[in-house]
């Protein structure tokens, strides 16, 4: 990202560096993400034990998910030759990488979720908005 001072807004579209952040904070900060990632931080797992593990999410939404993390190189799929075919996905060197600041942000969110909720009550009711 560039150094600028405070206040200067950043054209992220001309900033190849902060439009690859974006993109990348936008795909790993999605909900089923972060669910799928840490599922499988315990191990390698198969298609419809991921799926339960996750919680309500759709087949199509679990597929594309994880299409979407093998494809960025935090999970692999492997398929065992079987009748009929096995397929479990695993985290890689990457995937690892990427779970421990996301356990470091789930970890900082449930220390602070007291204060968030306070500064959002405190915010409400200072301007008479209700939470969305």
């Amino acid at each position: 990202m560039n150094s600028q001072a405070p206040g200067h807004q950043i054209d992220a579209e001309a900033d190849p560096v902060c439009s690859t952040i974006s993109d990348l904070f936008a795909r790993i900060g999605d909900k089923w993400t972060i669910q799928t990632i840490r599922a499988l931080g315990g191990g390698p797992m198969r298609f419809n034990a991921l799926r339960r593990t996750v919680g309500k999410i759709s087949q199509k939404m679990m597929s594309e998910t994880l299409r979407r993390l093998e494809r960025d190189g935090f999970v692999t799929r492997t398929v065992t030759p079987s009748m009929p075919p096995q397929v479990e996905y695993a985290l890689t060197d990457l995937g690892h990488d990427l779970q421990r600041p996301i356990c470091a942000l789930a970890s900082w969110t449930i220390e602070n979720a007291g204060r968030i909720d306070a500064a959002r009550r405190r915010y409400d009711g200072q301007n008479g908005t209700a939470a969305r």
